[in-house]
């Protein structure tokens, strides 16, 4: 299995998808400059997936790689079962080709299953097919709770492979992972925990209040319009943190996931996300600081379980 050199900060390419999650729509040419910023920032690791927009995420990121040296970026893609033929005796491999000639790369770096559903059945699939290689990429899962990590490593080391990351949601305001003791097995084992929806897709920024939620035809604004209220308090601790440090308030949450051991993985559609995330990565919190954001997290009570999510607890 490969060994990649993480970088602090990994970059997502969710809403380069379109997939209505939130709102609006993307073009290239949109996130171009956003491309660039991550180069100019030294920041090489992106995150996509074909069921972010059915290749489109894939297909714009593509793009942008086309012309650059192979080792100079690295590619984190999935496997999405709902995405899969069902009538396919090989679901796994059909989609990795698919992908692949997609991307236009000879192969991943990373690559997860994408959530639980049939997943014994699609890791085993991922084992025979990587079985062997030389430049098996790292292989990961995400959304999967601790029994299901531990079921999907046993089944990759029978095949002489190993699970190497973990991706699942992970905030301020949803601390499961850490909870249920799946960031302890990841240190335990040396697999990486990708930490996603970190910033709660904007709504841990302080862009967003009460009188200026969210796109109404958003996804992410049916789910946090309606608690805003709380999330100004969560804010609040934040933006005092961040005045503290003199930095933006969007930085605090990253460092906060870096604080805690993970790889935060940041979805970016403008270049100043891409700088904040930069900036982020240079921001050390105090054991305090930790402290004292997780204190006024817990005290609200807030449930941000997603759909396609479960509570990892």
């Amino acid at each position: 299995m490969s060994e990649i050199t993480y970088p602090t900060v990994a970059l997502g390419a969710w809403a380069w998808g379109n997939d209505g999650t939130f709102g609006g729509g993307l073009s290239p040419e949109d996130v171009r400059p956003v491309f660039d910023a991550a180069r100019t920032h030294g920041l090489n690791l992106w995150d996509t997936a074909y069921a972010y927009g059915m290749g489109t995420s894939e297909r714009t990121l593509a793009g942008f790689l086309a012309d650059l040296p192979r080792e100079s970026y690295l590619v984190s893609d999935k496997f999405t079962p709902q995405c899969a033929d069902p009538d396919s005796k090989t679901p796994v491999a059909d989609m990795i080709t698919r992908q692949l000639e997609l991307m236009g790369l000879d192969r991943f770096d990373i690559y997860w299953i994408h959530n639980p559903v049939g997943a014994p059945r699609y890791t085993e699939e991922m084992a025979r097919y990587f079985e062997g290689s030389d430049d098996a990429p790292v292989i990961g899962v995400s959304n999967h709770n601790l029994a299901e990590i531990r079921q999907a490593d046993e089944i990759l080391r029978a095949h002489g492979l190993r699970l190497g990351a973990v991706q699942n949601h992970y905030s301020l305001i949803n601390r499961s992972s850490e909870t249920s003791g799946i960031l302890d097995w990841c240190r335990e084992h040396d697999a990486a925990f990708f930490a996603y929806m970190v910033l709660e897709q904007g709504a841990l920024t302080g862009k967003y209040t009460t009188a200026n939620p969210m796109p109404a035809d958003s996804t992410r604004g049916e789910t946090y319009n309606p608690i805003m209220d709380k999330l100004e308090i969560m804010n609040a601790e934040i933006a005092r943190v961040a005045e503290a440090h003199g930095v933006k308030p969007a930085q605090v949450p990253v460092a906060w996931a870096i604080a805690k051991g993970t790889l935060p993985l940041i979805g970016v559609t403008k270049p100043g996300q891409v700088d904040d995330a930069a900036e982020a990565a240079k921001v050390e919190l105090s054991a305090d600081e930790v402290a004292g954001l997780e204190r006024v997290a817990d005290s609200l009570g807030l449930d941000v379980i997603r759909f396609w999510e479960k509570v990892m607890d």
